[in-house]
């Protein structure tokens, strides 16, 4: 879809429907010459309820007017919300153009979250389906103002194509998307936003020493990839930190020789979500041409059970020396994310955030609202939950304690990869990767309940949600400040 900004107003854009907003208490900016708009709310078949809207026609125009609740309350998430089921009544009308007026006295973020909530209801994965005649689709978007709004538009042009594509990575099949396939994929993106890429095979992570990554590969015939993206940013502050985001990218994840259930097996292809998220977020970041320094570390796996797998209780090394005991070979993520970590810390890295779905506790604890935080320095974890509430990838922190450590300590090596016991498991799991974090400023975001199959008025499909992406490009620009 095409997105544009314009001061011109809403009748003088050429689009065929037209949304226009109300608040609680207040009545229609710019009415029709006809008053039609008005004497529809006055009618009661149009409502300032919040999401609750009418179609009107006037001069071979749409107009779909929708309520938007009380105007104190809404905010960027409510003009996603908004904007998505404009955009599926828009789109059940035949639109081609659709054209938003912006509502008066709001700021850039609910600008934003118009061209968000539209461009995310929009999203299809039929790559895999017979085209269709009937299928219709809006073409184009136009957001109207009376003042100058063509950054946030663009801006959140920019990002939501980016969280798109991340979720067009997650709902690709294993078949037809390997490890080597995503750093192929990672590579063509960054030689087209202009950042350096660097891809590792299985033989050099091998070499490199990241035992605990090249333990989960064993068991596949896939040769596993770590592909490090670096953007060094346009005008980026001298003292600002190099940020790394770091994400976890397991192609397929059938546990490895403790292997799943069968029933929601299927679902392990989104295992890589959290390695989407990143690679997206570095190549928004650079077509933003944010200010900022940013090195992006994913790395790219199955964990398949073969006669090669890493079985439970081996003893594995990892790049920072760490012996770890693999009780538990479907707790392979942290392994993964264990060196990538080590890798970032190395690269010189102040400041990380990893993303990972990585535990069931976490869908457990806190559902698919927020993602789950943990973190070893207060004020970072601050920043990363503010750029959460901005952004609208929301995270919850959950506490960190030397109580939870001792429970991952091993028997027999320094760390062991899964408790005994199943309490507090997406917190232990976190205290592991504390331990390859060690004094830089760390904060692991654990997506298992919002990678996937959420439901929200402009996410309303199964699949990939590309959650993160926002986040991370939101935490990568406040951190550089």
């Amino acid at each position: 879809m095409q997105v544009r900004a314009t001061t011109a107003g809403p009748l003088e854009t050429g689009a065929d429907t037209i949304v226009v907003g109300v608040f609680e208490g207040e009545g229609v900016a710019h009415d029709l010459p006809d008053g039609s708009l008005g004497a529809l709310l006055d009618a009661g078949e149009a409502r300032r309820e919040f999401k609750r809207l009418a179609v009107i026609h006037f001069e071979g125009r749409r107009f779909i007017l929708i309520g938007l609740g009380d105007r104190a309350a809404f905010d960027a998430e409510g003009a996603r919300a908004a904007a998505g089921v404009a955009h599926g009544r828009s789109r059940e009308l035949g639109t081609k153009t659709l054209c938003w007026e912006v509502p008066h006295h709001v700021g850039d973020a609910v600008v934003g979250g118009l061209v968000e909530g539209t461009l995310l209801h929009a999203y299809r994965f039929d790559r895999y389906k017979p085209d269709s005649d009937e299928r219709r689709e809006v073409e184009e978007l136009v957001v109207s103002a009376h003042h100058e709004i063509s950054g946030p538009v663009e801006s959140a042009a920019i990002i939501t194509a980016a969280q798109n594509r991340a979720r067009d990575l997650g709902n690709t099949p294993a078949n037809d998307l390997p490890p080597a396939a995503l750093a192929d994929y990672a590579a063509e993106l960054a030689e087209r936003v202009g950042i350096r890429a660097t891809v590792l095979n299985e033989e050099a992570i091998t070499e490199m020493g990241m035992g605990a990554f090249a333990a989960v590969a064993r068991g596949s015939d896939q040769s596993a990839r770590l592909i490090a993206l670096e953007y060094d940013g346009p005008d980026a502050p001298s003292a600002a930190p190099r940020i790394a985001l770091v994400g976890k990218a397991v192609t397929f994840d059938s546990g490895g020789l403790s292997i799943k259930p069968a029933g929601s097996m299927h679902e392990m292809k989104f295992d890589m979500c959290g390695g989407a998220a990143v690679i997206e977020a570095l190549g928004a970041l650079a077509e933003l041409q944010a200010p900022v320094r940013a090195l992006g570390v994913v790395g790219a796996t199955e964990n398949l059970p073969s006669g090669r797998a890493v079985k439970p209780g081996d003893i594995v090394r990892a790049l920072d020396g760490t012996t770890i005991e693999v009780n538990n070979t479907d707790a392979e993520g942290r392994l993964v994310l264990a060196d990538c970590i080590s890798y970032a810390v190395r690269e010189g890295a102040e400041r990380l955030v990893d993303v990972a779905t990585l535990t069931g506790g976490i869908v457990v604890a806190l559902g698919s609202v927020y993602a789950g935080l943990m973190s070893n320095d207060d004020d970072w974890a601050e920043l990363v939950e503010a750029c959460g509430l901005t952004s609208g990838d929301l995270v919850w922190r959950l506490p960190l304690h030397e109580q939870y450590a001792e429970m991952i300590k091993g028997r027999y090596a320094k760390l062991v990869n899964s408790t005994e016991r199943r309490a507090a498991t997406s917190i232990t799991a976190a205290e592991f990767l504390h331990n390859f974090a060690g004094d830089v400023p760390w904060a692991h975001v654990d997506i298992a309940g919002t990678a996937y199959d959420v439901r929200r008025p402009y996410l309303s499909r199964k699949g990939a949600t590309g959650f993160g992406v926002r986040l991370l490009v939101e935490v990568a620009r406040a951190a550089a400040l």
